[in-house]
């Protein structure tokens, strides 16, 4: 939308993970040197792990999309609340291996089928598995009996874990005990500092063509940098509005204030139902009175209103109690009616003929 008012040739904010748009910052591209590290490695499993929204998915699409496939056969797998015998059907699907029919067995003889040819057209097989911290213990342990397949002396299988931060604590449990053994290496992704923030905004929009048009103020960055804490993601959510306030209002520069008003704008679009209610009624007014300085605590009900309301409430509890007793007395006359029925006929025609006396 506002791409040619800042003429821009795309969108900088955009949140899904586009790997042009890949920042190395100290983390990022630490990150990253252990990803090329466990691929030349060529077996065990390097993890990844992060904050929602710091990047991790962006440094595995720019890895894979830097690979030479004539080298390497790469297949990247978003794991969702699966069990065992899934995981290893998704990793078939990943490498595009037919599956439909097979057992687990034959789903397990694929696989290794497939890494077995891949090595010995001198290739070298990688699994990603994006969002790992969704995976259960009995499909993790599938996972590592992946790893086991060899040729020779050489590992057929290479796998990257990448996660949020409590994959960390599923790998501390005494059952991931076997898999720790075989993590090579392993890295957690924290968010930028605030010098890397501006950075950060600055290498996306230079990305895009941008020429300080809107113009930010140098004092933005410190307050984009307190509101988002250094995420991404966060940020990309928080600059895009900026951008689109600056267009509606035909404005060319973002100062302060204004990122202030879209940050007040967001916390109240994100605020729950409940609070959103308490803040309304705080600010409504009754009669030109702002009902938030009210001393409810000198407010005081009438005796004989509350005695009227409590007889409404006991005699609504009666009301419900006899139209229940009224439903179950009716369910009982059915019934009773339908066995005096059955009884009558079994005297009349116990062997299925009119009985003779």
């Amino acid at each position: 939308m506002y791409e040619s008012y800042f003429n821009l040739r795309s969108k900088p904010f955009q949140l899904n993970p586009d790997p042009a748009f890949f920042y190395g910052s100290r983390g990022h591209r630490r990150a990253m040197a252990y990803l090329e590290y466990g691929l030349h490695q060529s077996e065990g499993f390097i993890v990844i792990t992060g904050e929602i929204g710091a990047g991790k998915t962006t440094i595995v699409r720019s890895l894979l999309e830097h690979l030479d496939p004539d080298k390497v056969v790469a297949a990247n797998l978003v794991s969702t609340q699966i069990d065992a015998n899934d995981v290893l059907r998704m990793v078939a699907n990943a490498f595009g291996l037919p599956n439909r029919t097979l057992d687990k067995a034959g789903l397990l003889l694929a696989i290794e089928s497939f890494l077995v040819q891949t090595t010995a057209l001198g290739k070298r097989a990688l699994l990603v598995v994006d969002e790992a911290q969704n995976l259960t213990p009995a499909a993790v342990e599938e996972l590592r009996m992946l790893s086991n397949f060899q040729l020779e002396d050489h590992a057929l299988l290479q796998s990257f874990l990448v996660g949020q931060p409590e994959f960390r604590d599923i790998m501390q449990s005494a059952e991931m005990q076997q898999l720790r053994q075989r993590v090579i290496a392993s890295y957690h992704l924290g968010p930028l500092d605030s010098e890397e923030t501006r950075s950060y905004i600055e290498h996306r929009l230079h990305h895009v063509g941008w020429t300080d048009d809107p113009l930010f103020d140098p004092a933005v960055f410190n307050v984009i940098y307190g509101y988002t804490g250094g995420i991404p993601r966060r940020i990309n959510t928080l600059c895009d509005r900026l951008l689109l306030g600056a267009f509606l209002a035909e404005r060319h520069t973002i100062g302060e204030q204004d990122v202030r008003e879209v940050i007040d704008e967001l916390k109240e679009e994100f605020a729950s139902p409940r609070k959103q209610g308490a803040e309304v009624t705080a600010r409504s007014t009754a009669g030109g009175l702002d009902v938030s300085k009210l001393a409810l605590d000198r407010l005081r009900v009438n005796d004989e209103l509350i005695s009227r309301a409590a007889s409404l409430t006991a005699s609504t509890d009666i009301q419900r109690l006899e139209a229940r007793l009224v439903g179950l007395e009716h369910s009982v006359a059915v019934t009773q009616d339908i066995l005096n029925q059955l009884l009558h006929a079994v005297r009349r025609d116990p062997a299925g003929e009119d009985s003779q006396t």
